[in-house]
């Protein structure tokens, strides 16, 4: 059982690749392609056995190697991905490449080499705001940033590649996750980096938006849950169904590292900033039976004691 993990030296990519080597499964090899971006780290891979899986360092838009690669695979999980909204606002060019165009580099070599499963794995955000509820895998799309346009497009590529050219795939859609390995441009590192030096941090508008967070090995969990057991050609959510606003998680974080609210400050908002995202995982719990185990207030805790020791 081969198994491509793109984007696997990111921190969602990485995680999942400690999560499946913990399994101890004989019959699993990894072969993790990275192109070694800003957002990748090679630290990331640290503690692992370096015969237990194959660094292939190069671009899912390189479709020569992507052939190469296929030749011999016979699941893929796809996590590479630019992720970062901010960055998505000022370049969105670079999303549209890597999000768009290498998703169909890796889906046209899926059908040439007929691989078993592709997994895509999206986002929460490509459904955009609610303001109450939560949403459901049939809920259309409504992406506010470059960002989330552009895993919906991957995701649209991915379906159409089912239906037209018989496509065995799983796309999942998580919500935001927090954990080790995570680049510090993200909110929660970003915020343990700049609080550990007693450094104000900034919130947009008023720090009220919210988000659904979910503990990253959980959701490595889930993604594993959903290679092996999912059913050909079905959306999984994947959250844990824990809330909070962005100021509630600064306080958190203020409150664990014995800080005071006087290091908040707030700032413009960001230009389409999504008030809530908030997902049913209902289908996953019943039809897979996934259900997050970390609660925020043990994640958080593992989170930040994780960034302290290797800060």
């Amino acid at each position: 059982m081969y198994i491509l993990v793109t984007g696997g030296v990111g921190f969602i990519g990485s995680n999942f690749i400690h999560y499946l080597l913990k399994l101890n499964l004989d019959n699993i090899k990894i072969i993790v392609l990275d192109n070694l971006t800003y957002a990748a780290d090679l630290r990331n891979l640290d503690g692992l056995d370096k015969n237990s899986y194959e660094l292939i360092v190069g671009d899912i838009c390189d479709k020569e190697l992507i052939s190469k690669l296929f030749s011999r695979i016979d699941y893929v999980v796809h996590f590479a991905a630019e992720s970062h909204v901010d960055n998505s606002i000022t370049s969105p060019d670079k999303f549209i490449t890597t999000n768009v165009i290498g998703t169909h580099v890796l889906l046209d070599a899926a059908i040439k080499y007929d691989i078993k499963k592709f997994l895509y794995v999206s986002t929460d955000e490509i459904y955009g705001s609610i303001l109450t509820g939560s949403f459901n895998e049939t809920h259309n799309y409504n992406p506010s940033s470059p960002y989330s346009a552009s895993k919906a497009a991957g995701e649209l590529l991915t379906v159409a590649y089912g239906t037209t050219f018989n496509l065995n795939y799983n796309i999942s859609r998580c919500s935001n996750n927090y954990g080790p390995r995570q680049n510090k441009e993200k909110l929660i590192p970003h915020f343990i980096d700049l609080l550990q030096n007693s450094k104000p941090v900034t919130l947009y508008g008023n720090g009220s938006n919210i988000r659904d967070w979910i503990y990253v090995e959980d959701h490595c969990e889930a993604i594993y849950t959903i290679l092996i057991s999912g059913v050909n050609r079905q959306i999984y959510n994947i959250s844990s169904s824990e809330e909070f606003s962005n100021i509630e998680i600064t306080e958190k974080l203020l409150k664990l590292m014995g800080l005071d609210k006087n290091l908040i400050d707030f700032v413009e908002d960001r230009l389409g900033h999504d008030f809530r995202y908030s997902i049913s995982a209902s289908k996953i719990k019943n039809d897979l039976g996934f259900i997050a185990k970390t609660n925020f207030g043990d994640g958080i805790r593992k989170t930040l004691d994780w960034y302290q020791k290797n800060n």
